[in-house]
């Protein structure tokens, strides 16, 4: 009787282990590690050509959960020649996200295809799937490997795309992510383009500890290897919380500035 209990709790561990060290669960942890139900932020997007030359974004995102669903509102405050331009996503648990973009030259809201998703933000190497999370159902993962960096230990998840429309809709194949073991925060992620070959890496850094006890990154960098162009996104300020109501989450609401 002893041994058979022994063997069900080691077999109960044995299980927990594999569970903690599953591709997929780490992918997850990872994503809801940075999760907040309410934020809002200003931040400074920086585009390079492969010349070094560089165009500066100045942008305001507003981030709430409602139900099961996070809001965001991306509003673009400066230069004139995209003043006004808007973006609105719905980040859904069970399906995939809903976008809309509004143009002030056009005078109108349209939505953002699913085609469209892996297509470039604003002009930047980041695309508008960048901005939300992704759904995981669209993924095969496996753990790849190990790195230690600067003395941390990280996991190489790849996350490969179950079908070519997926891909299609991503804009890549597949994505390693490098997360450290400990804090499951996202360091690195490599994309790759449908040929298999590495297409962009972005690198993700200066990680701060919010007032409720969560690491937000405020520095992002997207380099194109293929190009040799480069995005960088930092963050200028930041706040935990937001007044904005869910009816200023709308499409309405997007052609208001």
């Amino acid at each position: 009787m002893k041994r058979t209990i022994l063997i069900t709790a080691a077999l109960i561990f044995l299980g927990m282990i594999a569970n903690a060290n599953n591709p997929r669960d780490i992918a997850e942890k990872a994503s809801n590690s940075i999760g907040f139900t309410s934020m809002e932020m200003s931040s400074t997007l920086k585009i390079f050509d492969n010349k070094g030359n560089v165009r500066e974004r100045q942008v305001a995102v507003a981030t709430k959960k409602f139900g099961d669903t996070y809001k965001t509102m991306i509003r673009f405050l400066a230069p004139a020649d995209v003043k006004g331009t808007s973006m609105l996503i719905f980040d859904y648990e069970e399906k995939g996200d809903d976008m809309w973009i509004y143009m002030p030259s056009m005078r109108k809201t349209r939505r953002i295809v699913s085609s469209e998703k892996g297509r470039s933000f604003m002009g930047s190497e980041f695309t508008n799937a960048n901005m939300s999370k992704p759904n995981f159902d669209d993924f095969n993962y496996s753990t790849i490997g190990t790195e230690t960096i600067d003395g941390k230990e990280f996991w190489k998840i790849e996350s490969i795309c179950k079908t070519e429309s997926i891909a299609d809709e991503y804009g890549y194949s597949k994505q390693v992510a490098y997360i450290e073991k400990l804090s499951y925060l996202t360091h690195k992620v490599e994309y790759y383009d449908r040929y298999n070959e590495l297409q962009k890496i972005m690198t993700i850094s200066d990680f701060r500890k919010q007032s409720n006890g969560v690491y937000f990154a405020y520095y992002m960098e997207m380099n194109n290897v293929q190009n040799g162009r480069k995005s960088v996104m930092t963050v200028n300020l930041f706040q935990l919380g937001s007044s904005l109501k869910e009816t200023d989450f709308s499409t309405t609401s997007l052609e208001k500035m």
